[in-house]
Order: structure tokens, then sequence, then C-alpha cells
């Protein structure tokens, strides 16, 4: 087998999982990003660091502040940095995916007029909080099912 300078094997194509992982995170961080963005985000001047009283919405839809946006880049890069590993990039989104459900949970049952919806949320973040978990759970769960766990998958023919 070919070695590079270092001696290592060259590396084959990233896992799937990993692509995903790296393509979610992407994602977040250039959401993070755009919040920041005049124009891409409406009622920017209205924007507050925290709170349900931001009139900031991102696209004119996603209620935003400088707190929502900032955890969207961090929640971005983290998952840059787990899609790194097999194991790092399933965290990533099955964890990441959990998250996003609790979210919803949390954004349904609060009053949103309260300073509990501190990060903030309206309607579309809760449904979009809802998608996202879902679908950053069955990402994580269902892509690439032999990698990352630690051994060959149980067939019916190894049972006794």
């Amino acid at each position: 087998m070919a070695r590079d300078v270092r001696g290592r094997a060259p590396a084959g194509p990233k896992p799937r999982l990993q692509t995903a992982a790296t393509a979610v995170a992407a994602i977040f961080v250039l959401i993070g990003v755009l919040g920041f963005v005049p124009g891409v985000t409406t009622g920017y001047g209205d924007m507050t660091f925290a709170g349900h009283h931001s009139g900031a919405k991102l696209l004119g839809l996603f209620q935003v502040s400088i707190l929502h946006n900032l955890l969207h880049l961090l929640f971005g890069l983290a998952g840059l940095a787990m899609a790194r590993t097999v194991a790092g990039a399933r965290l990533f989104l099955a964890g990441g995916g959990a998250v996003y459900l609790a979210l919803w949970l949390y954004g349904f049952g609060i009053d949103r007029e309260s300073a509990a919806n501190f990060i903030p949320v309206n309607d579309a973040d809760n449904w979009l909080h809802l998608v996202l978990g879902f679908g950053m759970l069955a990402l994580g769960l269902l892509v690439s099912n032999g990698a990352g766990t630690g051994g060959r998958l149980d067939t019916p023919i190894d049972r006794p």
C-alpha cells in the first residue's frame, strides 16, 4: 500500500455519516452568519441580545437575536469539529437531533411573551426545530449504520 511522506496510508473517501454531519454543521454556521446580515435579516435594527422582544427575523420568518445567531454559529462550529470522526459525526447528528426535539417541546410549551422565551422562538422556529430534530436524529441513526458501531453488524445467520 502506498504511504504519504509521514508514513500514513492515504485516506479513503469520507464515510457518508461524516459528510452528512459536515453538511449540516456548515448550514448551521451559514445560518448563524446570515442572522447578522441586514437585508437577509429583516428588522435588523430591532435585534436585541436575547429575549422575545427582538424584532429581527431571518428571511423575514424566523425570529432571531444576537444570542440565537451565536448559538447557531457555535453549534455549527462544534459540528464541524465533531464530524472529523465517525463517532463524533454520529453524536453531533443524533445528539443534536435530540436537542432540537427538546427545543421544539420547550418552544411548544412556553409562553412566548414571557422571559422564558430568551432565545427567542416563534411558530416558524418551532416547526423548524421539529423538522431538524427528526431529520438530524434520522441521519445520525440511519446513515452508514455499520460505521462507528465498534464491530460488524449482527446477522441472523450468526445467532445460535
